[in-house]
């Protein structure tokens, strides 16, 4: 058995049934434990397999897919809100509302595994204060009447209950899986493009036939009644009366040049990765749509982004890191420029949606390889810390998207002087989408120049 996180040691050293203390540790106490069985009132269930692994992995995507299957369906939302009042007449800033939950989720992942590594057993009750922040601000945001309030409710609170909700279960899945570290990651985070395909369709058949305050609610006892059930299988491995002393947090893998070339990519990558998610809607129905193919855009994009995790996940178990980054990038930046950038009817835009989705929707997969990329570097680095950065790294691209996005909307740069989709108001989207997912493909150029 590993330690509090399972990554926190080498793979090698991670022997199914062996204990490896951390820090702090009373190794005289732990051996004593293994050898008086009778003395034991727990026997761990393995790594890797077993009926209780892939229950917990289960789980973990149905969490994954409740979690961030709202925030990434929120296209759907910006669509509503910029037609209905009482937002209609102030429109600026609704684009924020989605990239700011998602960013915050994504920027708050070191805080809180910062926490959960210096205090091991918040991490038991932290999944049910996060679902309960989710209710409160589906609920609030229900009584919103005015952009602020939602960027506030749907937006910031949401973010910060999603985050002491999901940040855990990344911690539990490195304890339940050592050498399918990929694979496991790559099903939990399928749960996104799966919830992407369902919440979409869900979403707007409220959204047409009822407010969006009914919409928000009904979300709410939704996400309670799925959510709070699945508390009792995403459990961590090592049971409490095993959590050992709090660790000192170690940052030095910061200014290790492998994580600074990988993160600088994922930073690209991330900065143009979620225009399409947000524009989608509204450039299907500046196309002449109707609402369900204007939903189908958004489905199929999360649909093949489920493939596109385990896809990814399977290649970082098997080859570098950066051989999974090459894939992704080829994929993104070829749907990018082709396919959207060539949509003037709805099946090429439904193309872009699925190749754009199974690849660039696949690139959160690459993580996994990260963490193990420095765990070579640095044996003893703290995975979860690793992870954390990474995600905040794709946090900045969505904090920057909302505002970056409406302002080159406004430019018009190529209006009536460029052809197919360039020649349209997103001509300056697709143009940077594609640079920023050529970008993201910086770390398999610095391996191949001897820089990783």
């Amino acid at each position: 058995m590993a330690s509090s996180t399972a990554m926190e040691l080498p793979d090698r050293n991670l022997q199914e049934g062996a204990l490896q203390p951390e820090r702090g540790v009373d190794i005289r106490s732990v051996m004593q434990n293994e050898q008086s069985p009778q003395q034991q009132e727990f026997s761990l269930p393995p790594a890797d397999g077993g009926i209780r692994a892939w229950l917990f992995l289960a789980g973990c995507f149905c969490i994954e897919a409740l979690v961030w299957g709202f925030p990434f369906s929120f296209g759907l939302f910006q669509d509503f809100y910029t037609r209905h009042e009482p937002f209609k007449s102030d429109p600026s800033g609704i684009a924020a509302i989605g990239t700011t939950s998602l960013g915050i989720m994504y920027l708050g992942s070191p805080i809180c595994f910062a926490a959960m590594q210096y205090w091991p057993l918040v991490r038991r009750w932290s999944p049910a204060v996060g679902l309960f922040l989710l209710v409160v601000s589906l609920v609030g945001s229900s009584f919103s009447t005015a952009v602020s309030h939602l960027i506030i409710t749907q937006g910031v609170l949401y973010a910060v209950g999603g985050s002491l909700l999901y940040s855990p279960v990344i911690i539990f899945v490195d304890e339940w899986f050592v050498r399918r570290k990929g694979v496991a990651f790559g099903v939990m985070w399928a749960g996104t493009g799966f919830s992407g395909v369902v919440v979409p369709f869900v979403m707007s058949w409220l959204l047409d036939r009822y407010s969006f305050k009914t919409t928000l609610r009904a979300w709410a006892i939704i996400l309670s009644l799925f959510s709070a059930p699945l508390l009792s299988v995403v459990k961590p491995r090592i049971p409490d009366s095993q959590r050992y002393q709090a660790r000192r947090i170690d940052l030095r893998f910061l200014k290790q040049r492998p994580f600074i070339i990988l993160q600088l990519g994922n930073v690209l990558q991330g900065l143009g990765f979620f225009m399409p998610t947000v524009y989608l809607p509204s450039y299907a129905r500046s196309l002449g749509a109707g609402n369900a193919t204007v939903t189908a855009t958004v489905a199929l994009l999360n649909a093949a982004m489920v493939f596109g995790c385990i896809f990814v996940g399977v290649l970082v178990d098997r080859f570098h890191v950066t051989t999974a980054i090459l894939v992704c990038t080829i994929g993104a930046t070829v749907s990018t420029f082709v396919f959207w950038g060539l949509a003037m009817s709805i099946p090429l835009l439904c193309i872009f949606s699925i190749v754009y989705g199974f690849f660039a929707g696949g690139f959160s997969s690459t993580y996994a390889g990260i963490v193990k990329e420095m765990r070579k570097v640095n044996p003893g680095v703290d995975s979860g810390m690793v992870f954390g950065m990474v995600a905040a790294g794709r946090g900045i691209g969505s904090i920057i998207c909302g505002p970056l996005s409406e302002t080159l909307m406004r430019k018009h740069f190529w209006v009536g002087q460029a052809a197919m989709g360039y020649g349209t108001a997103y001509g300056p989207l697709i143009v940077f989408t594609g640079i920023t997912a050529v970008l993201g493909g910086l770390g398999f150029g610095a391996r191949r120049v001897g820089w990783i």
